[in-house]
């Protein structure tokens, strides 16, 4: 096999075992390696009740689905078509292969499921309503798990919407249900609330606050979990923990004229916030909206209450660290456990970094697109140079110049040889010692040896003259092959170009296929 092959077969590996990991293998490792269930790696819980103690519950936020209001490109666009595929892909991928290998028993959606839902006409809204529910499996892949659904203000609006716009409400709450819930899962009340009308006009919020009154007035027998889409107040700058990525965003309001309606706001204002939290007491609250991980905690009548923003799922999203989270629910009564936080407990779980993979393919086409076309036809043989600079080495050491003492004396530098003819007709050659020995540097260089005759300076200088014209000889000739010694770089720089595309188109022979294959094998239905 020739050396440009061997290159070649050893990149194709490479782009191999690189497509199989940054295609398949990489959504496996959260099952499989770089996360579990929190009530199996808790210290506190370890050794106490099994797994069935616990109702397993992953939670997700923030799909987003692209659509026209996305990238602002024309509807049904090929960059539009591109972008939706492979950002629909990557959650799939993700529900598929690193979230529901989990077998949880509740899946939880924090709200924005679509991009621009109020927005999008009702054949809009269905397709990408049909987009979801095949993303995330839930045609076919939720027959025993249940699922529950949190609005976000991409999929209504904020509360300027909610009048100017009802049908958006109507079409929401036909798919998924009320905007404001409550569920039990385990020994634990989960209260759905639609934020997004929390700080709104009175009419417009008077539904939402007359559920969490409803709520404050029955009688607490279980622990509660508060679900709210766009999180509660927080100080400005306040620190997030470890897993914040993107800067911290301040707390920001956006009005309408003259109305005063609420068009956009990072958080619930902390007068809606600190009522929010002392009516419905919870021990947890997950929310969304910021598409990157936060950690804070909140001082409340009953003690610290700590809440989770959950980052997106997508990579599109503005995050480079899509996540979700692993709820452990108590299933058994709050004497059982230590106190009242112990009954969720939660681990976030982090998902494979698209871009980086992305990154990757790039570099790595560049690097086999340089090393097609510059990689040595002989190849780079480290021993073969090894060797020779051994030879090398010993050539100097077995030289006069490594030896001690003096130079050893020539026999032949005092001495000349004469060629005379023989009575017989035949030429001898005699030696004679010289009548001025040579003894000195400056003498030697009056009579120079040259084989076995003696070359006196004449000789010398016809030889010099010889060497001149021959010189000039080869500089002529060299003069004549410049040309052709041009023509002949051409021709390996086109022999290189050539051996590249084919190596290029052999490697693409191979792994091109398996791309094409791993991508549809995730995207048809299970």
């Amino acid at each position: 096999m020739k050396e440009h092959q061997r290159v070649a077969l050893v990149l194709c590996l490479i782009w191999l075992g690189t497509l199989l990991y940054g295609e398949m293998f990489a959504f496996w490792m959260p099952p499989f390696f770089s996360c579990s269930w929190p009530h199996r790696s808790n210290s506190k819980m370890a050794g106490q009740g099994h797994a069935g103690d616990y109702v397993k519950v992953a939670v997700i936020a923030d799909p987003q689905l692209m659509d026209k209001t996305s990238l602002h490109l024309p509807p049904k666009s090929l960059a539009l078509e591109i972008a939706q595929f492979y950002t629909d892909l990557y959650m799939r991928r993700a529900i598929f292969s690193s979230v529901l290998p989990f077998k949880p028993d509740v899946v939880l959606f924090l709200g924005d499921y679509f991009d621009g839902g109020p927005n999008l006409s009702d054949e809009e809204w269905q397709e990408s309503l049909s987009r979801f529910k095949h993303i995330f499996g839930l045609n076919t892949a939720y027959d025993n798990i249940q699922v529950y659904y949190i609005p976000g203000n991409h999929d209504l609006g904020y509360a300027n919407l909610y009048s100017s716009k009802p049908e958006v409400i109507k079409r929401y709450e036909k798919e998924f249900g009320s905007r404001n819930y409550q569920f039990k899962v385990g020994k634990v009340e989960f209260v759905v609330v639609d934020a997004q009308t929390l700080d709104g006009k009175q009419n417009l919020a008077s539904a939402s606050w007359d559920f969490v009154m409803n709520i404050s007035k029955d009688n607490q027998s279980y622990p509660r979990a508060l679900l709210t889409h766009i999180p509660l107040y927080r100080q400005d700058w306040i620190n997030c923990g470890p897993h914040r990525h993107s800067p911290i965003i301040i707390q920001w309001i956006q009005r309408t004229f003259p109305e005063q309606e609420i068009r956009y706001q990072n958080y619930i204002t902390e007068e809606a916030s600190n009522r929010l939290l002392n009516l419905i007491k919870p021990v947890l609250i997950l929310s969304g909206h910021d598409h990157d991980q936060c950690t804070v905690t909140h001082d409340t009548q009953t003690g610290p209450v700590m809440e989770h923003t959950l980052g997106t799922i997508s990579w599109q999203q503005g995050n480079l660290y899509p996540s979700f989270m692993l709820l452990s629910v108590s299933n058994s009564s709050l004497s059982a456990t230590s106190s009242r936080e112990d009954m969720i407990l939660t681990k976030l779980c982090f998902l494979p970094k698209q871009t980086h993979i992305y990154i990757w393919y790039l570099l790595l086409f560049v690097l086999t697109i340089l090393a097609l076309l510059f990689w040595p036809t002989g190849g780079l043989n480290v021993w073969h140079h090894f060797g020779n600079l051994v030879d090398v080495s010993k050539k100097l050491m077995s030289c006069n110049i490594f030896r001690d003492g003096t130079k050893e004396k020539n026999e032949d530098e005092n001495c000349e040889y004469e060629m005379i003819w023989g009575a017989d007709g035949s030429m001898h050659v005699i030696k004679k010692a010289l009548s001025n020995p040579v003894t000195s540097p400056s003498d030697r260089s009056l009579v120079e040896s040259r084989g076995n005759a003696v070359m006196r300076p004449a000789a010398k200088k016809a030889i010099n003259l010889e060497s001149e014209l021959s010189l000039d000889v080869d500089n002529h000739n060299a003069v004549k092959l410049a040309p052709r010694a041009s023509r002949s770089k051409i021709k390996i720089i086109i022999q290189r170009l050539l051996r590249m595309i084919r190596m290029v188109i052999l490697i693409a022979a191979v792994n091109v296929p398996l791309y094409m294959m791993l991508l549809f094998k995730d995207w048809i239905d299970k």
